[in-house]
Order: structure tokens, then C-alpha cells, then sequence
């Protein structure tokens, strides 16, 4: 490497560098926030609201090798993880949210959840 000075650096400093200093700063703020004291992301919760999400029951899982896939035929028996009267995992987008119970109404599946996921058990489970 050579010993000249770099033409980034200054003819008459030495080879010591100074470290950089940033200022603190706060999130924007808006003009209801002020009024409000509640935060920004509260108040524009809104934005999100309309945001289309899949959600999922499920009632068991199992692993099959391809050889027993492929003998599946109209009725066949696949045998899941669950045992009868579990609840089922209720999923979002793929992520577990709740446990709950199916029921009928007006001759259409639903379910009764029994037990919400906590958001700090989530964050847990993706750990």
C-alpha cells in the first residue's frame, strides 16, 4: 500500500480519525397525536384495517411417503396427530392465533374459539 495521503483525506490531517456523532431523534409525530397522546402507529391503525388476511382451522397434520399418497383413493383413511375432541389451531396467514371448537351454524361449519395466543407467546414461537 502506498504511504501517500488518500485524496479522500485532508492535505494537512493526521492519519487519526474522528468518530462520526448522530443526533437523537424521535418519530414524526402528528398533528392528532398531540391532541390524542396516543402514537402515530395507533392513530393510522386505520390504513391496515381493509388489508385481506387468510385464515385457517386446522384439525391434525401426518407426514406420508409418496408411495402412500399415491394408493390414496375414495375412501381412504389418513390418520392425523390429533386425537379426537382437541381443539383445532386457528391460523392467520399461517401463523397459530388462537385454539378452538367447531360448531354449526345455519348449516355451515364455524368455530367457537376457547383460547386466544397471546402476541408475547407468539413472538415466542417464532424463536
Amino acid at each position: 500500500m502506498s504511504e501517500e495521503p488518500s485524496e479522500f483525506m485532508d492535505e494537512n490531517s493526521d492519519d487519526e480519525m474522528e468518530a462520526a456523532t448522530f443526533e437523537e431523534f424521535d418519530p414524526p409525530y402528528y398533528e392528532d397525536e398531540k391532541h390524542t397522546g396516543k402514537p402515530a402507529e395507533e392513530i393510522n391503525m386505520d390504513i391496515i384495517l381493509d388489508v385481506p388476511v387468510t385464515i385457517a382451522m386446522e384439525i391434525g397434520r401426518t407426514q406420508i411417503n409418496i408411495r402412500n399418497l399415491l394408493q390414496l383413493n375414495q375412501g381412504s383413511v389418513v390418520e392425523l396427530d390429533r386425537f379426537a375432541g382437541e381443539p383445532l389451531d386457528v391460523l392467520v396467514n399461517g401463523t397459530l392465533i388462537a385454539h378452538g371448537e367447531v360448531v354449526v351454524v345455519n348449516d355451515k361449519f364455524g368455530i367457537r374459539l376457547t383460547e386466544v395466543i397471546s402476541a408475547a407467546e407468539r413472538v415466542k414461537r417464532l424463536a
